[in-house]
């Protein structure tokens, strides 16, 4: 089958493209010309064209490839590029550095769908297009989530993570570091977390409420120096690494390390080694709101990103309404009741990460009012987020019906498992609501964007992840970004742009086949103790 010009597939969508004729070829006579400030771009652009074409890019004053970071083109924001392309020359360009690095990976797209290959490739002329490019995305917010507390994943696969992210211009990968079955973000001042919170006995085989489990015990854990290169690696390619280590429910793993958070300090309980939600929750004494703020205080050292997620979603109040000090607290703080406990303790670390110059962000449940310096997560719901937009909080859509991968792509016997729920297929993502509650230009400011999720309680190997991930990600990619092209034109770039998926080796058209025995899938997915 003949696959559409690379011009003509490009995922996201440029806001506006012209080609032209004629075509500019990338060789080892080709030199950048680059300006101050648009070195990283230029760094990044040897990084990923490299493995496939093994052209060096040298710097030269007279280069006829031009990277030029120029602040008076303010109409570009912070993430907008120009691209030109003829037969002379290219010119990037762009007023941030950001708008920079998105323009590198539309000029990587440009070039033939091999160059995305990570191993050499022979006898491919690296040629680009003639194009005239704007650019500039629709929406600030651009994102991933990935869970590695129910099956962890290392740090070589999450760079790799990014990197798909980058290439669809994502610039937001939220890790979900804390979950009742495992805890992997290192605390030195509480190692018990990792130590005893990182393992589990064993896991849950089928859904939640199953009486079946596989014996396999399931650990690991990062430490602060990988989840710094992390941050790292990622900010060279644009993207910020959101932490999630959540409360004031899912934290049986946080509880097993420490019975003295819970709301029964004596009792005595295990990682979590269930599905579902658990109904163990924490308890509200000051010494567990110091302790997460400890916890939060380290988070932030490791991750200088702006926005802490606080989790806050899934919380039983059964526990603090048998507890007679979490009664006595909700009444000495004037609450209605142990049920308000919820919203109260999320505000209390909100306060505290308020007061560190971060913004607290928070998955939007049912009845539950929010401090509105929480960035709102509306999972349940579209009409959640339209009413904490217009309540005046910043919203983040997260349907689960359009933005959840964990649920199965489609119907059929080849499909791996997947959450029970129901079908999010390719049209459903991209039909993803991203409308402003009301036309008011200020409260259409509060809708920052969207971002896909995906849970692991089914998904324990980098194969299975990336097969439920695309290309539905793609088509959040291409929505968030520009949304304007329609579902017909987004399907006939998504043809195309397959190959590049190709390329890199991502599963997206055929299910991985699944480790053979309990031994591999242990091994494809835990931390190497090494």
């Amino acid at each position: 089958m003949d696959l559409p010009r690379p011009e003509l597939a490009l995922v996201p969508r440029p806001r506006r493209l012209s080609t032209r004729s004629g075509r500019f070829r990338l060789d080892g006579t080709t030199r950048l010309r680059v300006t101050p400030g648009a070195g990283p771009a230029a760094a990044l652009l040897r990084t990923l064209l490299a493995p496939a074409t093994g052209l060096r890019l040298d710097s030269a004053a007279d280069g006829a490839f031009v990277l030029a970071l120029d602040p008076a083109l303010t109409g570009l924001g912070d993430e907008g590029y120009g691209l030109t392309v003829s037969a002379r020359g290219v010119l990037l360009r762009a007023a941030r550095p950001a708008g920079l690095l998105r323009g590198v990976q539309t000029v990587r797209q440009l070039l033939p769908y091999d160059a995305l290959s990570q191993r050499p490739v022979r006898g491919v002329p690296w040629d680009l297009p003639a194009v005239e490019i704007t650019d500039v995305p629709r929406h600030a917010w651009r994102g991933s989530m990935l869970d590695v507390a129910r099956h962890f994943q290392p740090v070589s696969y999450l760079r790799r993570y990014v990197d798909l992210l980058a290439l669809h211009k994502l610039n937001v990968f939220h890790l979900h570091l804390t979950d009742d079955q495992g805890w992997r973000m290192p605390v030195a001042a509480h190692p018990r977390l990792t130590e005893v919170g990182g393992r589990r006995a064993e896991s849950m085989v089928g859904p939640a409420g199953s009486d079946r489990f596989d014996g396999v015990p399931h650990a690991g854990s990062y430490t602060r120096a990988e989840l710094r290169d992390l941050v790292a690696y990622a900010a060279k390619r644009g993207v910020s690494v959101l932490p999630e280590t959540g409360v004031p429910g899912h934290v049986r793993a946080a509880l097993a390390a420490h019975p003295e958070l819970g709301t029964v300090p004596t009792r005595r309980l295990d990682v979590w080694t269930h599905w579902g939600v658990c109904e163990n929750v924490l308890g509200t004494g000051e010494h567990v709101l110091d302790f997460f703020r400890t916890v939060l205080d380290e988070v932030m050292d490791v991750f200088p990103s702006p926005y802490v997620h606080l989790g806050g979603d899934e919380v039983p109040t059964t526990e603090w309404e048998l507890s007679p000090a979490a009664r006595d607290r909700a009444a000495r703080e004037g609450l209605t009741g142990p049920r308000a406990l919820h919203p109260w303790f999320i505000a209390r670390l909100a306060e505290h990460l308020v007061r560190a110059g971060r913004r607290p962000v928070v998955w939007a449940e049912s009845g539950v009012t929010l401090p509105l310096d929480c960035t709102v997560m509306s999972w349940r719901e579209p009409a959640h987020a339209r009413a904490a937009a217009l309540r005046g909080h910043h919203v983040v859509h997260a349907d689960h019906r359009a933005t959840y991968f964990d649920y199965a792509r489609g119907h059929g016997p080849e499909e791996p498992p997947a959450q029970p729920g129901g079908i999010v297929d390719l049209r459903a993502v991209y039909d993803v609501d991203l409308a402003s509650p009301v036309p008011d230009p200020e409260v259409a400011s509060r809708v920052l964007g969207a971002q896909g999720q995906l849970w692991t309680e089914f998904v324990p190997t980098p194969g299975h992840i990336e097969y439920l991930t695309y290309p539905r990600l793609c088509a959040l990619a291409d929505r968030v970004w520009d949304g304007t092209s329609g579902w017909p034109d987004f399907t006939a770039r998504l043809a195309g742009h397959r190959a590049r998926l190709d390329a890199l080796n991502v599963p997206h058209a055929h299910a991985p086949r699944p480790p053979t025995d309990a031994s591999a899938l242990t091994e494809a997915c835990r931390k190497d103790p090494g």
